[in-house]
C-alpha cells in the first residue's frame, strides 16, 4: 500500500471481537491506526504491552483497529484467536481476516504491521517487525497535532 492511498474498506472478516462490524465511513474523521498481528508471531505478543500502552494514551484522539491475520492454518482457530487477544489485553476492535482479504489489499508480508492513516483516511506511516514503537509514537504525534 502505497503512502496517501486512502483506507480500504474493512470487508471480509470471518469475524469480529470486542464489536460489530466497522466500516470506513466509522473511522474517518480521526487519526486511524490499523495494526496487523498474529498469535503464532512471537514479535506481536513480545510488543502487545507497549502497543497497548500507546493506544491507551491516544484513546480520546484516534480510532484503532487491530486485524488478526494467519501465518498458518494452525492460526485459523477463531477461540485461540479469542484466547491470545484475551491474554495479551487486546480490547480493542480485533478484525479476524483468515480468508487474507484485507491483508492482501495491504500487501502484508510480515506482522507486526502498523498503518496509520490520517483524519482523511490516507495513509501517512506505515512500518513492520518488531520494536521500533517509538517510532510508531512519534508519527502519532505528529498526526495527532502535538
Amino acid at each position: 500500500m502505497r503512502l496517501r492511498t486512502m483506507l480500504p474498506e474493512l470487508e471480509g472478516a470471518t469475524a469480529w471481537l470486542n464489536s460489530g462490524e466497522i466500516k470506513r465511513k466509522d473511522l474517518v474523521g480521526s487519526p486511524i491506526l490499523v495494526h496487523f498481528w498474529s498469535i503464532s508471531c512471537d514479535l506481536c505478543k513480545r510488543d502487545m504491552l507497549v502497543l497497548n500502552q500507546i493506544c491507551e494514551q491516544y484513546l480520546d484522539h484516534w480510532r484503532v483497529i487491530s486485524v488478526h491475520t494467519p501465518l498458518s492454518d494452525e492460526d485459523k482457530n477463531q477461540e485461540e484467536v479469542r484466547r491470545v487477544a484475551d491474554e495479551h489485553e487486546i480490547y480493542r476492535p480485533v478484525l479476524i481476516d483468515h480468508e487474507d482479504r484485507l491483508s492482501k489489499i495491504f500487501r502484508i508480508r510480515h506482522v507486526p504491521a502498523y498503518y496509520l492513516f490520517d483524519g482523511e483516511g490516507r495513509l501517512r506511516h506505515y512500518q513492520s517487525g518488531g520494536g521500533g514503537l517509538s517510532l510508531l509514537r512519534r508519527r502519532m504525534d505528529r498526526l495527532s497535532g502535538q
